[in-house]
């Protein structure tokens, strides 16, 4: 493990970036802890797929109660030192809220949000994956999850522009900005060491990374 590496890195990202699979090979890399969620667990979400609208508040809460319980139970057991790895900030459950949920339904999760009295970590560092929709739908297709092919372009439409409003305005961490559409940062070494080399020179501010290379997609 490099000794100046940052402590608790994030990764974020839409569904089908890569997200969960890089956080897992920053963790071999690091010889660290992994805190993964688990969305498979979640009865609801094979619902949500088939019908976004009747079935978006029970899946949200699901996530919303499973997050908070995972990161308590995180916390008591000090897992956050030295160094952790994880595949989803706390924050990114008030935008899924906010984009699937009516009126009365994201009132009543405001609610119950504030009620559990979060209080996530602060990383040391985000890393905020991007790629063209189109990749995206080409990736989830590849990974072959039945439900999964239910999603809809205008709803990855509509998640990736609530994840670029979000981290427009975020400003609680360190941000790596990283478009991996010519990148394969999982599979392909070298793309991984130069993203490494990215995530230990950063200390502070917000930074874009946008390889030109291989097109993956």
């Amino acid at each position: 493990m490099i000794a100046a590496s940052p402590r608790y890195i994030v990764v974020e990202g839409p569904i089908g970036v890569g997200k969960t699979s890089l956080a897992r090979r920053l963790a071999d890399s690091f010889a660290c802890d992994l805190v993964e969620e688990n969305p498979w667990a979640n009865p609801f979400l094979e619902r949500f797929y088939q019908d976004p609208r009747g079935g978006a508040l029970p899946v949200q809460l699901f996530f919303l109660f499973q997050r908070a319980r995972q990161l308590e139970e995180e916390r008591q057991r000090d897992l956050f030192s030295p160094v952790k790895v994880a595949d989803y900030l706390m924050e990114k459950d008030r935008l899924f809220a906010k984009l699937i949920l009516d009126p009365q339904e994201w009132e009543l999760y405001q609610q119950i949000y504030e009620r559990l009295d979060i209080q996530p970590p602060t990383p040391d560092l985000v890393i905020y994956l991007q790629a063209p929709v189109k990749v995206l739908l080409e990736r989830v297709a590849r990974r072959g999850v039945r439900f999964e092919q239910m999603i809809k372009r205008d709803y990855l439409e509509q998640l990736m522009e609530a994840y670029a409003r979000f981290f427009h305005q975020y400003d609680e961490s360190p941000l790596l900005i990283i478009n991996t559409a010519d990148i394969d940062p999982v599979g392909n070494d070298t793309d991984f060491q130069q993203l490494l080399e990215q995530v230990n020179s950063i200390r502070s501010g917000r930074h874009f990374y946008n390889p030109v290379g291989r097109n993956i997609a």
